[in-house]
């Protein structure tokens, strides 16, 4: 295990937290560095302040430095999402029970599907763990036979985790807390409800909408269960309808997800003009700054950053009628909800924001005040809260 000093410096006059944690140690466990980097540092950061030992499990791509500068442990494990060696996979295996039996680890936070359903497999008995699930996933959502032949073992694995004495659940929307308990995975006393990862709302904050054509940007992987294709249709109509929008897209495919949209597709929609593919961009501010209207047209999702962010930063947005986004767009208040898979509804509602800059601005006022409640704040001192409560033996 690899390990640095140091923390990232508090402000100026800032008080000193209270180190209620000092002595124990707390394991993340993700697959991506970067994944780690972008939803879960503001956590592992309280974590840290208030005593744990934070160490992360990951895969180290690009951000290992950035890890270590923070004062955590790491360590590297050869992760691969989408990875059918059945030797690999047991090697992964050996890799995490080794870890979990030398450190001793006061808790074990896995962070996503594959996290938990390995950690159901190697965490010790009694072992204090927390299993964020963020959205029900690509194995949830598809359609595809391999999906649906996986999901009663999954479904049985989480629940023989999330069974155990100390061991939570969190899901990040109201409709997975209601369908984890009632397809009888977790007790309803065992899932937390903590919206998301939390937004910085002086990092993400409101400004003047840009001057020119109307720009309507989605951001995020480049899924087919993102809502590409359905982007890219409505982009189609409403080109063919003569509407005076620029439809961008932002973030780059993801090979490791079987729903991953290939490279030479968003190159040559971009070519004909059908849409402006950006690729990843690692200033969000910026990208929502030179937008108008904010479009996520994904199938499923837990609590969508993306959205979050564009309401802190005082945008209208189009979304699907999903769990994970009804979480954040109240229709007809800071946004339109629209049915998932349906290009033609999605276009419609892009239109009709297109033409009123007056209620995009309504709305962008109302979302600001909509997402106070999903805070990085907020959402630090739930799940402290939570950590708290498991070493505490609340529950148990």
């Amino acid at each position: 295990m690899e390990g640095a000093r140091g923390a990232s410096e508090r402000p100026a006059g800032a008080r000193e937290p209270e180190r209620w944690a000092s002595g124990r140690k707390l394991l993340y466990l993700v697959t991506e560095d970067w994944y780690f980097c972008s939803h879960r540092l503001p956590i592992a950061r309280a974590a840290r302040d208030a005593g744990f030992e934070v160490v992360v499990a990951t895969r180290v791509d690009r951000h290992g430095d950035r890890i270590r500068a923070e004062g955590f442990g790491l360590v590297a494990l050869p992760w691969r999402r989408r990875s059918k060696h059945v030797l690999h996979e047991l090697s992964t295996l050996r890799l995490l029970r080794a870890l979990y039996r030398r450190e001793s680890f006061d808790i074990v936070h896995h962070i996503a599907l594959k996290p938990a359903l390995y950690g159901a497999l190697v965490a010790p008995r009694g072992a204090a763990t927390v299993s964020t699930v963020a959205g029900m996933g690509y194995l949830f959502t598809s359609a595809r036979v391999r999906a649906r032949v996986l999901r009663p073992a999954i479904r049985l694995a989480l629940k023989r985790l999330c069974g155990r004495a100390g061991a939570r659940m969190v899901v990040q929307n109201a409709d997975d807390k209601d369908a984890m308990t009632r397809a009888g995975v977790v007790d309803a006393a065992r899932v937390a409800l903590i919206r998301g990862s939390g937004v910085d709302l002086e990092r993400f904050a409101p400004s003047d909408e840009p001057v020119g054509v109307v720009t309507a940007t989605m951001v995020g992987r480049m899924l087919w269960s993102k809502g590409v294709r359905e982007m890219v249709t409505a982009a189609r109509l409403l080109r063919e309808r003569g509407v005076p929008v620029r439809v961008v897209l932002v973030g780059d495919p993801d090979e490791e997800n079987p729903e991953s949209v290939p490279v030479e597709k968003l190159r040559a929609w971009s070519r004909d003009g059908t849409i402006e593919w950006r690729g990843q961009c690692d200033d969000m501010p910026e990208v929502l700054r030179a937008t108008h209207i904010a479009v996520l047209p994904t199938y499923r999702e837990g609590l969508p950053m993306t959205l979050l962010e564009a309401a802190a930063s005082g945008r209208a947005i189009v979304a699907t009628d999903v769990p994970g986004c009804r979480e954040i767009v109240h229709d007809g208040e800071n946004g339109l909800l629209v049915p998932s898979k349906d290009a033609a509804a999605l276009a419609d509602a892009i239109e009709a924001l297109v033409v009123a800059p007056a209620r995009r601005a309504r709305m962008g006022r109302r979302g600001r005040e909509i997402v106070a409640a999903f805070s990085q704040e907020v959402v630090v001192a739930e799940t402290l809260a939570l950590y708290r409560a498991l070493l505490g033996g609340a529950g148990r």
